[in-house]
């Protein structure tokens, strides 16, 4: 696992750059939650691999991962313009050479992701840009997807038929517990979706709950069996008949 101070040292030049600074309480988590998804990166993303961080805002876990796995050819994508700004200018304070793309544009725009995708990661993509982020690295056979959705937004394809399923299974009246049962319907189709389109898929924790709610990975990786794959297509065609 990567080396925290050294992971943290990495994050205050890229991102801070301002002599006796020090990093935040914020910044502090981001170290962790850095730390333990580049965990799940090292030894199955190639240093050669043509990998996209996508939804990436200044794009920490790109950037960062150049710098203390190696990673050589980064194409970053971020909707925000400042944001792909400040993302530029830390490219500037690179220790290594990598070659590193900061595309400003909207995950679900085709037009946003190169030709070629070997892998891509996305830590903390909100909402709906979850799905869009899933979708379009199928689309693109990415060998690896590794992907810690944020948010559960009534913009995320499946909610509203989430929400109906709870409804009829008489949950409505527990917040609590129909936030949980909505979620979890949720991450099951995107975990189906991903099988049927060929995908073995391990949902797993990067960091402690503690550090923050949204603390699991999807680690996928394209293996087309095609058996696998009629399972979970059927599978996922029970669950969403079930939510009419």
């Amino acid at each position: 696992m990567v080396d925290r101070a050294a992971l943290g040292a990495c994050l205050h030049r890229l991102f801070i750059a301002a002599a006796k600074t020090r990093l935040r309480r914020e910044d502090e988590k981001k170290v962790d939650e850095l730390r333990g998804f580049l965990a799940l990166l090292d030894g199955r993303v190639s240093k050669r691999a043509v990998v996209v961080d996508a939804a990436a805002g200044k794009s920490p876990l790109g950037l960062v991962a150049v710098e203390l796995l190696g990673w050589e050819r980064l194409v970053v994508i971020e909707r925000d313009p400042v944001r792909a700004a400040a993302c530029r200018d830390a490219v500037t304070r690179l220790s290594r050479r990598a070659a590193v793309e900061v595309r400003c544009g909207d995950v679900a725009d085709d037009a946003s992701w190169p030709a070629r995708v070997d892998a891509v990661v996305a830590l903390h993509a909100c909402g709906a840009a979850a799905d869009a982020v899933f979708e379009a690295a199928v689309r693109r056979a990415a060998k690896w997807i590794v992907v810690a959705p944020c948010c559960y937004a009534e913009s995320v394809p499946f909610s509203a038929r989430a929400h109906a399923l709870v409804e009829a299974m008489g949950a409505a009246g527990h917040a609590a517990v129909r936030r949980q049962l909505v979620q979890g319907l949720i991450d099951a189709d995107r975990t189906l979706a991903l099988e049927a389109a060929g995908y073995e898929v391990t949902v797993a924790p990067f960091v402690a709950p503690t550090v923050t709610p949204h603390h699991l990975a999807w680690i996928a990786r394209r293996t087309r069996e095609p058996r696998a794959m009629a399972a979970a297509t059927e599978r996922r065609a029970r669950l969403r008949l079930q939510c009419l």
